[in-house]
């Protein structure tokens, strides 16, 4: 009898290959991205491996100062003499600040020899520096400084000690890309300017033919008899080799990321094939009823129902990896086309064979609760119409009692969470994980009663749009456990992507306040001698390149009785769009008077002040001198003061604690960054000043919030493809079993149009409840999980990016639905009513 069950379960399966796609298509999906997943982390170490090394491809050998101190010129020269030795070159990166009137940026000095096997760069324009004091910029640099070749830079390293050093530059090159303006020379050259005569590192280039590893060791005996300065050489593959390990080392941890999300989709892929089988089992509840009136027993037809499952499992894991092999291989083409490189994977069969396996116990998984409830109904009500036991609503007592249970559990660990968040330390974050894990469970089992209600709010647009909006509507109400076990994995997609987004716009307006504070303007200027700085400040306001021209004074102060010092300022809070949008914990900003200081956080709390006290400021003067100044407290940011200060004086007072810095900030008002940049440098500007680009700051600020929140969405897209997928598969499977009601609903007058409409709402319905669960639960989540990381990060509601989710949600599941509202649209009445 066994045989006979499994065998009929099994050739109803293989006869209809593309139902079999339909019931495991949420498997497919997460077969396709766990192997895709793989691959693109093979083709990610492959290429980085293949293509990414500091060290250029010609060196032979490195040699590297691994103790404290540079390798010497007696060193140096003992490896240029050694035989086989063709060229050496030193390793060097020197730090600068621009001064004169290219001032502000701060520019590193690599050392390199410019061409030959040794050389990371191309030259551009000009030539490359063949003397002393000369250096050739990259691209960047030249715009940002307004240099060419012949250009005069003043290089100084911020050691009053040091004096500055005048450069030349003799041409523009491009070397490998890096956020800092750089510049390059021969490594004589580099050494000339910076004073330090050895390098910690030097590439070697050898004869055609010489034995590698005995020079090596001949190199290493040599270099090794200094105990103080420990010298290890080794070749350049291995150097090259090492360095492309350690770029993979952190990718791994990005990979480690995209593991966890991975693995939520594929949570959501169990819950959606759970749905599938559920759905696909009710519509043969006859036939499995027949089976049990002919003597088959219960467990019979759950291991059958169950090797159902394990070959949908395992067919639709096969199509996905083979699918994602397919995307792999290709990779490479189109990459190509784009005028990239990437290095094709390999074919791990081991992965693939895990994946496939996997494929099959996630879909066996998700096929016993179905079974067994399919199994257990009783012949005689088995034998009823199939829709009849699928239209059931409500939920048993025990899972309603295990619902609540699951309720008072969350809500009970979350007052936990709340009540320890200041002394739990990092297992906090561990307690938000089971309130999530808790909430979610109970949504799971409580969601038939949940989607009654939610249909109410959700479905009232939908009811006013007449017929066939009360007929979409009813057709979810009517199935309220189908309804809730799609919705409930659109809810979490939703949830992480409600958590994600609260979290990032959080952050976001973190950043732009604090970007405000630090960076409120595009450019400053810092003059350290400040006569005639007033003139510089009306050319400034008369070009019409800039706008919001603000002089300010900077000064520092330190704690009377304490080792903390800050910066203070004096500048009008109005003159700029960004400062007026600070805001204060204590007090008010606008109520700064000469008399009265405005503080910042970090001061305040060294000062163990707040609105209204008097705090005492100290100044260490020339010859030991000192002086202190009492001002009133009118207000304490809730961040940092302009330009990081710690303290916003007004009038005169500045002048008490010494004597202060000038400078002047402005916002660019036309043209690019880099003509104003060099505008603002040219007006006038006193020698020794100093300008920054403040916007740069921001720009990277901004550029890092905005990549989090696109990685974030991208990862979390895999669990909302999946949500999708499950969305269509319900809908399909929902339209083969409502046939007849279909064909009724054409007899009776609904057009072809209509009825699509119909079935779009329906799946439409699906992600809009599914939305409205995610985001109730995702952002009371999000932030408790911000509360928890104590990162000072504002609690926000960005209602328009939630909205924005909910539609978008709703819009692409109705799009999910298109395809079997044609398919039902197509049947005509007549042969729909004759279907059973």
């Amino acid at each position: 009898m066994n045989a006979s069950v499994l065998r009929t379960q099994l050739s109803g399966v293989l006869r209809r290959p593309g139902r079999l796609l339909m019931t495991g298509l949420s498997v497919l999906v997460a077969a396709f991205v766990v192997f895709g997943t793989v691959l693109a982390h093979e083709i990610v170490t492959r290429t980085t491996l293949d293509t990414f090394s500091e060290t250029p491809p010609g060196v032979s050998l490195v040699a590297l100062a691994e103790g404290g101190y540079p390798l010497s010129p007696a060193q140096i020269a003992e490896i240029r003499t050694a035989d086989g030795v063709t060229q050496v070159s030193g390793r060097a990166t020197v730090g600068f600040s621009v001064g004169e009137k290219s001032s502000g940026n701060e520019l590193e000095v690599l050392a390199d020899p410019g061409t030959g096997p040794l050389s990371r760069i191309t030259l551009v324009s000009g030539a490359y520096p063949a003397a002393a004091r000369q250096i050739a910029v990259d691209r960047r640099a030249a715009g940002r400084l307004g240099v060419t070749a012949g250009s005069k830079l003043r290089l100084h390293t911020g050691d009053p000690a040091v004096r500055p050093v005048t450069v030349t530059v003799t041409g523009v090159v491009d070397g490998p890309q890096d956020a800092a303006e750089r510049a390059w020379a021969p490594d004589s050259v580099v050494a000339g300017i910076s004073g330090e005569p050895g390098f910690r590192r030097l590439d070697v280039l050898t004869a055609p033919g010489t034995d590698l590893m005995a020079m090596t060791t001949v190199l290493a005996d040599r270099l090794l008899t200094d105990p103080d300065a420990y010298v290890s050489v080794t070749t350049g593959d291995t150097m090259r080799e090492k360095e492309a390990h350690e770029a993979v080392r952190q990718l791994d941890q990005l990979f480690a990321l995209i593991g966890m999300f991975v693995a939520i989709a594929v949570v959501a892929a169990a819950l959606v094939a759970t749905s599938t089988f559920r759905i696909v089992f009710a519509q043969r509840l006859q036939q499995l009823a027949l089976l049990r009136t002919i003597g088959a027993q219960r467990g019979q037809l759950v291991f059958a129902l169950a090797v159902e499952g394990a070959v949908v499992g395992l067919c639709t894991g096969a199509a996905g990896v083979l699918l994602a092999q397919a995307a792999g291989l290709a990779a490479p083409a189109l990459a190509a086309t784009a005028g990239h490189t990437l290095t094709g994977p390999g074919v791990p069969v081991a992965a693939a064979v895990a994946v496939v396996i996997g494929a099959g116990l996630l879909t066996v998984g998700a096929v016993l609760a179905p079974a067994f409830s399919a199994a257990g109904v009783a012949p005689l009500q088995a034998l009823r119409a199939a829709t009849t036991a699928a239209s059931e609503r409500g939920v048993p007592a025990p899972r309603l009692v295990a619902g609540l249970i699951l309720v008072a559990a969350a809500a009970g660990l979350g007052w936990l969470t709340a009540a320890r968040m200041d002394t739990a330390g990092n297992e906090v974050l561990l307690y938000i994980v089971g309130v999530g894990t808790l909430g979610f469970g109970a949504l799971i089992v409580l969601g038939p009663l949940l989607i009654r209600p939610v249909l109410a709010v959700a479905g009232w647009p939908l009811r006013r749009l007449g017929p066939t909006g009360r007929l979409a509507v009813s057709g979810i109400g009517g199935t309220p456990r189908r309804a809730a076990a799609v919705s409930v994995v659109v809810a979490l997609g939703v949830t992480m992507l409600a958590g994600t987004v609260v979290g990032i716009n959080s952050l976001q307006l973190w950043t732009d306040r604090e970007m405000a504070a630090r960076n409120p303007a595009d450019l400053a200027m810092f003059a350290e001698e400040p006569d005639g700085f007033g003139k510089v400040v009306t050319t400034l306001r008369a070009e019409p390149r800039f706008r919001d021209v603000t002089p300010f004074r900077m000064s520092d102060f330190s704690l009377p009785g304490s080792g903390f010092s800050h910066g203070a300022i004096e500048i009008d809070m109005t003159a700029l769009p960004a400062l007026r949008t600070l805001e204060a914990s204590e007090g008010s900003v606008t109520a700064l008077v000469p008399g009265s200081v405005v503080l910042s956080s970090a001061a305040a709390a060294d000062l163990q002040a707040g609105a209204g006290d008097e705090v005492t400021l100290a100044s260490e003067g020339g010859e030991g001198k000192s002086s202190r100044v009492t001002l009133r407290v009118a207000a304490v940011l809730t961040g940092d003061g302009p330009l990081r200060s710690g303290a916003v004086l007004a009038g005169n007072d500045l002048d008490r604690l010494g004597t202060p810095v000038s400078g002047v900030m402005a916002d660019i008002a036309a043209g690019t960054r880099d003509e104003a940049l060099a505008a603002f440098r040219a007006l006038g500007a006193p020698a020794s000043a100093e300008v920054a680009v403040l916007a740069d700051a921001r720009d990277k600020a901004n550029g890092e919030v905005s990549s989090l929140l696109a990685a974030a969405l991208g990862l979390l897209g895999l669990t909302v493809l999946i949500a999708v997928v499950g969305v269509g598969t319900t809908t399909g499977l929902s339209v083969l079993e409502r046939t007849r009601e279909s064909g009724l609903l054409r007899a009776l007058g609904l057009t072809r149009s209509r009825l699509r409409l119909m079935i779009g709402m329906e799946a439409g319905l699906y992600g809009l409840v599914g939305a409205i669960l995610g985001i109730v639960l995702g952002v009371p989540m999000a932030w408790l999980t911000l509360s928890a990381l104590r990162l000072n990060l504002p609690m926000t509601f960005p209602a328009g990016w939630l909205a924005t989710i909910v539609l978008v949600i709703a819009a692409i599941t109705v799009l999910a639905g298109l395809l079997p509202a044609r398919r039902a649209a197509k049947v005509s009445p007549v042969a729909a009513l004759a279907t059973d």
